[in-house]
């Protein structure tokens, strides 16, 4: 199956990431490469009539100032993309590289960006032969564009740099050959059209989204466990009473936990606990057998989650709308006849979506850090032993160390919550005088999923600890699948054994891979 990509299509997420996960084949249909063609020939038109157009017959970056003749326009581009090809540090992981490509591809295709037909079907070529160029991950500013990255792609295109294919590291021109395909030869404006945009930020961006939409679903179920392992309240869930605080958000978990919990005999009817309490009742003042309230990381859900799933639902957006843009510096509108100097790289969307996608992360962990205390701690659990150890406790230390980490990660997630999208510092001659650093957000938002993931996964794995404990006839339908899926990858303990293999088996697992239709809240 082949991914065509159509003129002006609009390309959504969704479908980068599945083209990503299934090593997808990419190509454009026949008026896609026409506006390809014409917005070339276009360009070609102005260079006749000798017009001075940045990165044409100019220099760039600090360097604007000065006129270079189109005869030297190969060795300018060379140079540019060899230049700025400055990034350091481990290289990114090889489908995070492919969603960067795919990511230019789009932009590219749209008819904009005036790089010759025959140099973007060679990075159609390199994509769809599983070429990897490595692209080391630390050192992009995010404005004109993802330079960095982007350069080390742009550079195997040439034949330079290094690549992986079939599992090995080759030098780039090595990796062509391998393929069967010839290195570009680059002319005026392409290779400034191949690393001159946000390509870099949204393929990342959209990968870290995608997972961390996917750990946003699941973890809804996971809070219903959570509600029956703590013997939480359900009332605060009927959606009758979320019609009366109109966020969208909201009332959608609001209305995903009432649903997941409406056969749960391990959740408690509110009406049943008034009941209780209203036969304890009498002349003097007493402490009641339990609450008539549960604590706000229980109750609170709808009103905690909600934002996040509204917020979420913005970063998609914007990415979205990003990844369909023509983002490079100059464009070339054709029915226009025109050609237009502007800021399209800059990535300041992208870095403040980012940013709202730590915040998000930052959240759940908040509350999944919680509901873990909760668990642990005898005198908040509504009837659990300490630390979920009811066999030998005090010999045993059962769960207590799993919250060690948990509060870690969760202090560290806090700590990248700063946004990256105000840290701008100037640079190249203070002509890139303000930049996004969205590259460097996007980053910092996989590494918040990352532990968001974790903190989530040990709140599972106490969750069904605590179900077992009480007694798992009372389960929910709503919650059984992912019960009995836990308890597939992580036994119920009653000695102590060392936790990190089962933790990463359920963030891998269960929480990393699509979730199942049925916990999904639709958008």
């Amino acid at each position: 199956m082949t991914l065509t990509l159509e003129a002006n299509q609009w390309v959504r997420l969704e479908q980068l990431d599945a083209a990503v996960a299934g090593s997808t084949p990419v190509a454009l249909d026949p008026e896609a490469w026409q506006n390809v063609r014409t917005s070339r020939e276009t360009l070609e038109k102005f260079v006749e009539n000798d017009r001075v157009i940045y990165g044409v017959n100019t220099s760039m970056g600090g360097f604007v100032d000065w006129l270079v003749p189109i005869s030297m326009a190969q060795e300018l581009q060379e140079n540019l993309i060899n230049a700025v090809a400055t990034n350091v540090g481990q290289h990114l992981d090889e489908p995070t590289v492919r969603a960067i490509m795919l990511s230019r591809i789009v932009s590219l295709a749209r008819g904009n960006s005036a790089i010759s037909p025959v140099n973007l079907e060679k990075l159609i070529q390199i994509f769809n032969a599983g070429i990897s160029p490595c692209v080391p991950e630390k050192g992009s500013l995010g404005t004109s564009g993802d330079l960095g990255p982007l350069a080390a792609i742009a550079l195997v295109c040439v034949g330079q740099w290094k690549a992986r294919l079939d599992g090995e590291v080759l030098p780039g021109a090595q990796a062509l050959a391998k393929a069967g395909i010839t290195p570009m030869t680059l002319s005026f404006k392409e290779g400034l059209a191949l690393i001159n945009g946000t390509s870099g930020m949204v393929g990342l961006g959209s990968l870290v989204f995608a997972r961390a939409r996917r750990l946003l679903d699941t973890y809804l179920t996971v809070s219903a466990l959570s509600v029956e392992g703590l013997r939480g309240m359900t009332k605060p869930f009927d959606p009758r009473v979320h019609e009366l605080k109109p966020h969208r958000g909201q009332r959608e978990v609001a209305k995903r936990l009432w649903q997941l919990l409406q056969d749960s005999t391990l959740a408690v009817n509110e009406l049943d606990t008034e009941t209780t309490l209203a036969g304890e009742m009498d002349d003097s003042a007493k402490h009641a057998s339990q609450p008539i309230e549960d604590a706000y990381s229980i109750r609170c859900t709808p009103q905690i989650l909600g934002p996040v799933l509204d917020n979420m639902g913005h970063v998609g957006e914007t990415l979205e709308a990003e990844l369909n843009s023509s983002n490079d510096n100059p464009l070339v509108v054709p029915e226009e006849n025109d050609v237009f100097h502007n800021g399209h790289f800059h990535g300041q969307y992208v870095a403040m979506a980012m940013d709202h996608l730590v915040i998000s992360l930052a959240t759940l962990t908040n509350l999944a850090n919680r509901r873990i205390d909760r668990f642990l701690d005898q005198s908040n659990s509504n009837g659990l032993p300490a630390f979920l150890c009811r066999e030998n406790p005090g010999l045993r230390l059962g769960l207590m160390g799993g919250q060690f980490m948990t509060a870690s990660l969760t202090a560290e997630t806090r700590a990248m919550a700063m946004p990256m999208s105000i840290q701008s510092l100037t640079s190249t001659g203070d002509f890139q005088d303000i930049v996004s650093f969205g590259f460097v957000a996007a980053r910092k938002a996989r590494e918040a999923l990352v532990n968001a993931t974790y903190v989530v996964a040990f709140e599972l794995l106490c969750a069904c600890q605590a179900v077992d404990i009480r007694g798992t006839e009372g389960l929910s339908s709503g919650t059984r699948r992912l019960y009995e899926r836990t308890r597939e990858l992580v036994p119920y303990f009653d000695r102590d054994v060392t936790l990190t293999d089962y933790v990463e088996a359920i963030a891998r697992e269960i929480l990393t891979e699509p979730c199942a239709e049925d916990s999904r809240v639709q958008r």
